[in-house]
């Protein structure tokens, strides 16, 4: 319930809330992030994908205990604050704006380029000002205009840098600023919005039926695209290692990363503690079935090494003729992406109500709309915050910086059981669901052999000609050297009290897990990570600890 006292209508299923998890979960991923993962890991990335699943899946775990005893909105935010307190709370509150809005900012770009292509294949074209932000078009002109002064020819550029350059060039002007802005991202984050706004019975419905749409697409994609497999394409199947198979782990848990959005609509479930369990793990098998399918029909199909572009599936259908197919895949890109979109537009305003709620942000980002029941407010600032950025500017490489977020999300949610239930004790009379309980003594250590044991074999096996000594020289020179340092030094700590206390194997796997893939996204990334938490707690030393009911309990909403 909202400080005005109007109640969150409850009208999602089981089936509901893992439409949700699906929508989003296959978008960006299975329609671009894939073919570079694909490119520098080869048909092996069908086997990161089963790793992300299941380090998702060990996350899974700890948030659907945690949704099962707080049943509330809030995703990883409400779980922080009820278990490391307030200043964490808001740290992973504002590391989840990263993930919904930041992260919509990049999708909402991406879909508005397959849209444009879409219309292009129906003979219908929008000039390129109007869909084109505007940085993209300044940068491209820049570089072109430069080159061109050196004497280089314009047809010696990419597609992408002619098409910059010629929206820069033939843009409308209003005085000496040119009018170039991108009109379809603008417009679906606008209808988005509008349907988040209106409630969530019509968000689920319009859901619902983009699932439909979408899976059945890329299940024909699958069908249709077996018949073309060479299994010469599978060899090698890891061309560069598990070195070359970890580079891709940014893309790849760019497509997970929307899983836990089913925990935000805890207070729109008709059974919030027994179907936001069995929703996520449902969405995660379906999701990855999905993903392993189609990397490796997409590099049967075509050689990996030639997967590194913006459209893989439309690239490798292109590249075998079968161009009836195209169109298709552009219809279902468009349709994934919007879906996509919607439950981030959904989960975002639901954590900036439950942080309204504490005080950690102004009352209104709590108040629920007394005619449709959704966060109102919050639902039109979130649709702000994004439209904006992508009518103007050039966000795709976000990625990174999302998946970064998330997962620092996913470790704090794991820690959270840790500190709550480290036993994974369960009392009598208590229901939900609870992570099952093995004892980290008599299993972290075999865990930790295995993991040493696959990644010598790996490391020897592919570095047998340049020399091992080689591959650490080059290691110690790396970006990874202080993040890999960091989390062997925080994974000896936790695996030790691990053993001397007993703690449950499944959350310290899920936090061990995830701090890794952190780790594999390099110091650049934890770079500009922490810069972001830099900002978020200083707005939290001005307004949110002032303000807080923490530090004013006597005031009511």
């Amino acid at each position: 319930m909202s400080g005005n006292g109007t109640r969150m209508r409850r009208n999602l299923t089981v089936l509901d809330l893992t439409a949700l998890g699906v929508a989003a979960i296959v978008g960006a991923g299975i329609f671009s992030t894939i073919g570079n993962a694909a490119a520098s890991g080869g048909p092996a990335v069908s086997l990161l994908f089963v790793f992300t699943a299941f380090a998702c899946g060990l996350s899974a775990m700890c948030y659907a205990e945690f949704a099962s005893s707080i049943p509330i909105s809030g995703s990883a935010y409400t779980y922080a604050y009820a278990s490391f307190g307030e200043l964490v709370a808001w740290i992973i509150g504002w590391d989840l704006i990263m993930e919904y809005a930041i992260g919509n900012i990049a999708v909402a770009i991406s879909w508005s380029g397959y849209f444009t292509g879409l219309l292009d294949g129906l003979g219908i074209h929008i000039p390129g000002y109007l869909t084109t932000d505007y940085l993209t078009a300044f940068r491209g002109y820049s570089f072109v205009n430069k080159a061109l002064l050196h004497g280089d020819s314009i047809k010696s550029f990419s597609f992408e840098l002619q098409n910059a350059y010629h929206t820069w060039i033939s843009a409308p002007m209003i005085g000496q600023f040119r009018i170039i802005a991108d009109i379809p991202a603008l417009a679906i984050v606008a209808l988005i919005t509008w349907i988040c706004y209106v409630g969530i019975r019509e968000s689920k419905v319009a859901n619902n039926v983009m699932v439909l749409l979408k899976v059945g697409i890329l299940l024909l994609v699958i069908f249709v695209g077996a018949f073309y497999v060479n299994p010469a394409n599978w060899h090698p199947f890891a061309p560069e290692g598990i070195r070359g198979v970890l580079k891709g782990v940014s893309g790849v848990f760019f497509a997970y990363i929307g899983f836990d959005a089913i925990s935000t609509t805890a207070e729109e479930c008709k059974d919030p503690r027994r179907d936001i369990p069995k929703s996520m793990f449902l969405a995660l098998i379906i999701t990855t079935v999905l993903y392993v399918a189609v990397s490796l029909v997409l590099t049967g199909m075509v050689h990996s090494a030639e997967l590194g572009v913006a459209d893989p599936l439309a690239f490798a259908f292109e590249r075998l003729n079968l161009h009836h197919l195209s169109g298709v895949i552009a219809l279902s890109a468009v349709i994934a992406m919007a879906s996509v979109m919607l439950v981030y537009q959904l989960g975002q305003p639901r954590i900036w109500m439950s942080m309204s709620r504490d005080g950690l942000l102004p009352k209104i980002f709590g108040k629920i709309h007394p005619k449709y029941r959704t966060p109102a407010f919050s639902t039109i600032v979130t649709g702000i915050l994004v439209a904006v950025p992508a009518l103007f500017m050039n966000l795709t490489e976000v990625t990174d910086l999302t998946s970064i977020g998330t997962l620092f999300a996913f470790v704090l949610v794991s820690g959270g059981i840790l500190v709550l239930n480290p036993l994974g004790k369960r009392a009598s009379n208590e229901k939900g669901f609870k992570v099952p309980y093995l004892n980290s003594r008599f299993y972290i250590l075999p865990c930790w052999l295995l993991v040493i044991l696959i990644f010598t074999i790996a490391i020897f096996g592919n570095h047998q000609k340049s020399g091992v000594s080689d591959l650490f020289t080059e290691f110690l020179n790396s970006e990874y050297l202080i993040p890999y340092t960091f989390f062997f030094l925080i994974s000896l700590v936790i695996s030790l009290y691990s053993i001397l206390l007993s703690w449950s194997l499944i959350p310290v796997l899920g936090l061990l897990t995830n701090l890794y893939l952190m780790c594999e996204l390099g110091i650049t990334n934890w770079m500009r990570f922490g810069f972001w938490l830099v900002i978020g707690l200083a707005l939290y030393f001005t307004y949110g600890s002032r303000k807080s009911r923490l530090n004013n309990p006597v005031i009511e909403d």
